[in-house]
């Protein structure tokens, strides 16, 4: 199956980890193209072709000003990326949850000095390996 084009959507657009990078970098502040090359390490006609691209989906807005042009993430263009993600967020929430209590009952009973804990796996009975 193709892979869908890079400009076709938001979520085709951040699947490159670079992109995901500017982004962070100009959410909070516009920024011009030769601050961000500067910041990030990256090539210059690279960070325009990644802007280009998130220009092109409408995750950034640009301003000029003379000869500079300005890059500020459109945190509303962004807004369905997060409302999709935040359907996981639960499921997350969920298991974060119960790694925390099954941490707290072995916690507490090494606490009471529990000696009859079952290890798992056959290499744990081997006291000659590491």
């Amino acid at each position: 199956m193709a892979r869908a084009a890079t400009t076709s959507d938001a979520f085709n657009a951040v699947a490159e980890p670079r992109r995901r990078e500017i982004l962070n970098f100009i959410a909070l502040q516009e920024r011009p193209v030769g601050e961000i090359v500067d910041s990030l390490g990256m090539e210059q006609p690279s960070v325009s072709k990644h802007l280009r691209v998130l220009l092109e989906v409408g995750l950034v807005n640009v301003r000029r000003d003379g000869r500079r042009m300005f890059y500020r993430t459109n945190a509303e263009a962004i807004r369905p990326l997060h409302e999709w993600t935040e359907t996981f967020s639960q499921y997350w929430r969920h298991q974060l949850s119960r790694v925390k209590e099954r941490a707290e009952r072995k916690s507490d009973a090494s606490s009471v000095g529990a000696t009859d804990v079952i290890p798992r796996r056959k290499d744990d009975f081997d006291g000659n390996k590491n």
